[in-house]
């Protein structure tokens, strides 16, 4: 009885080990000392392990816009948990102290901020998206957002 316990506690024990451990740390602050570069690669790096799709969300700590979406994804509990399951955020700073110029040459160009660049998994531009077009008065729209969302998810495989 001791060795069939045994037995099973190591076959546990190396099912458990064995599991892919995630060290991915989400980028959710706008930080002008960040490395995009760096940041996207990590990110790609774990929506190619999850299955989820990017966003980057470009902007900055002086942007009184994107503190309202923050607030409004982070008070809406439909869509954080949406956003979440299928998209892995990253935010970019774009401000006085770091422009990110090199880095987000590489995208189309931005007419306002926020602004959210939709990415596959394996870091290709989908959509480009002005978040103006999802704003409701003073804030943003839960319609328009959670149908911005639901286009651009990753398809679910069968």
């Amino acid at each position: 009885m001791f060795r069939i316990l045994s037995l099973l506690f190591l076959l546990i024990s190396g099912i458990v080990l064995s599991q892919p451990e995630t060290s991915y740390k989400p980028v959710t602050e706008f930080d002008p000392a960040r490395n995009p570069a760096d940041d996207l690669k990590q990110s790609i790096t774990e929506a190619q392990r999850s299955g989820r799709r990017i966003i980057l969300d470009v902007g900055g700590d002086w942007c009184i816009w994107c503190h309202r979406i923050d607030d409004f994804i982070a008070k809406n509990d439909e869509i954080n948990s949406f956003l979440n399951k299928n998209f892995i955020v990253v935010k970019i700073n774009f401000s006085k102290e770091n422009k990110n110029e090199d880095f987000l040459s590489k995208y189309p160009q931005i007419p306002g901020y926020p602004h959210f660049f939709v990415l596959e998994k394996n870091g290709g531009l989908l959509h480009s998206q002005n978040t103006d077009k999802l704003e409701q008065n003073k804030g943003y729209s839960k319609d328009e957002m959670m149908a911005f969302l639901k286009k651009w998810a990753p398809v679910v495989q069968n």
